[in-house]
């Protein structure tokens, strides 16, 4: 028995990903020994892994828009069959309030006592203003779709050289597919052959997934070799005491605050561990939470026991507004960090400040890249020098990893929690005592 407990674990998806990081681990480490200098071997080395690993998030990324478009139209055709629908939404927003209420606290505590912006030998020469700012027009630019696919253009000119490239605002997808669902509904049997479709569409775009699913392990080692290759941790030292502010601060959400969360609603906080891990892992390498979308509403949905009707609709939601990590602990400490490195003194309405842009300012900047937007948008509203956002940016990378990882799960603790409180989690999906295997992340059609 023991045995095929065993076999397996080391067969699973969960083991499967921690082998992939340990080699990504080593052929970093190769690589940087071997010379990081284009045409030394360590170069060819950390570029084949830059190149495998943007790959397989490429992939990911590809299927995220038909994804949430089909998934949360059919979620809002069968999620308006319960009684409790508009209580299902309320409390996501409110358990998404109150978790990220519960992170910059902990944030600010943290930036108070350990004093990141004073225990740092980074020289201020180093300052300079990020080319991306946040602002809370951005909210609206977020929610407003552009145009009906929710794409969104960029233009960049260096060296008189100008390069347009495309990209999906995932809220605005969402805010599309919720239209579309409830207008599906409201006009009938007009829309019965097109809720059809959807679902079949639906389940097309579920299979494509499992294929790139597979990959995760391979996508694994480039993701997180190259990061180690690119960064390794020498870039740590100046600014050590931030750096352990911030994961000590995310350790205490995942580790302390989310299971005890998990405890007071019934729920064994070991049981959702072992079933989110594969999204966690994920998004710890991939650094991307709209990446690991699909493989944490597939756990959300498997492992975790929380209908598809409503895990289609709050892991999506999640992934663009849901930042614990990026729009809570982070911007609360660096913004305490930033203030202190430029003797810039904080009142209590200035913590006041802080707390409300982290629990209400994350849609503002949901629909644009990295935590560099939230931060600026935390200081602009302070007052604080934007400059202090050069000093983070040489270990942004390092730091994402803890960030996006504390993303992703609070993206499927929520939904598990709302499904607890409203008795539609599949407990005996949840409580399965296992690590979830590859198979299991492809949910049945």
């Amino acid at each position: 028995m023991a045995a095929a407990k065993s076999s397996r674990f080391i067969s699973g998806f969960g083991f499967q990903v921690l082998a992939a990081m340990a080699v990504g681990l080593g052929l970093g480490l190769l690589a940087r020994n071997l010379g990081p200098d284009e045409g030394q071997a360590g170069y060819v080395l950390a570029e084949t892994l830059h190149q495998v690993g943007s790959i397989f998030v490429q992939l990911l990324r590809v299927l995220v828009p038909p994804l949430v478009f089909t998934a949360i139209v059919a979620s809002i055709a069968n999620i308006a069959q319960l009684q409790n629908a508009a209580r299902l939404v309320w409390r996501t927003l409110f358990w998404f309030a109150v978790t990220a209420l519960i992170a910059v606290l902990i944030g600010i505590v943290l930036g108070l006592i350990l004093q990141p912006g004073l225990h740092t030998t980074v020289e201020a020469a180093a300052a300079k203003a990020p080319k991306t700012h946040g602002s809370w027009l951005d909210f609206l630019t977020g929610l407003v779709p552009g145009n009906i696919l929710g794409l969104a253009a960029s233009t960049k000119i260096v060296e008189g050289a100008a390069t347009t490239s495309l990209s999906f605002n995932v809220l605005q997808i969402v805010v599309i597919s919720l239209v579309t669902g409830v207008a599906a509904l409201k006009v009938g049997e007009a829309g019965e052959a097109f809720l059809k479709f959807n679902a079949s569409a639906l389940a097309i775009v579920r299979k494509v997934l499992w294929w790139v699913i597979r990959l995760t392990p391979i996508g694994t080692i480039g993701l997180f070799g190259n990061a180690v290759a690119q960064y390794g941790w020498t870039t740590l030292g100046q600014l050590g005491a931030f750096t352990g502010a911030i994961y000590i601060g995310l350790a205490l959400v995942l580790l302390v605050v989310y299971p005890t969360i998990l405890a007071l609603n019934g729920l064994n906080p070991v049981k959702f561990f072992q079933g989110a891990w594969p999204a966690i892992q994920l998004g710890f390498v991939s650094r991307s939470s709209v990446g690991t979308l699909p493989v944490t509403e597939a756990v959300t949905e498997t492992s975790l026991g929380v209908p598809r009707a409503y895990a289609a609709f709050a892991v999506p939601f999640g992934a663009t507004t849901k930042m614990d990590g990026c729009a809570a602990i982070y911007p609360a400490i660096s913004a305490i960090f930033v203030a202190q490195f430029f003797g810039v003194h904080l009142a209590w309405s200035d913590y006041f400040l802080i707390v409300f842009v982290s629990v209400i300012g994350s849609a503002a900047t949901a629909g644009l890249t990295g935590a560099t937007v939230m931060l600026t948008l935390t200081l602009s509203t302070l007052g604080l020098p934007l400059e202090g956002v050069g000093l983070l940016l040489a270990i942004d990378p390092i730091l994402d990893m803890g960030r996006t990882a504390v993303n992703v799960a609070g993206q499927a603790l929520v939904p598990t929690i709302v499904a607890k409180r409203e008795g539609i989690l599949d407990l005996e999906t949840y409580n399965a005592a296992r690590v979830p295997a590859e198979a299991e992340l492809h949910p049945a059609e």
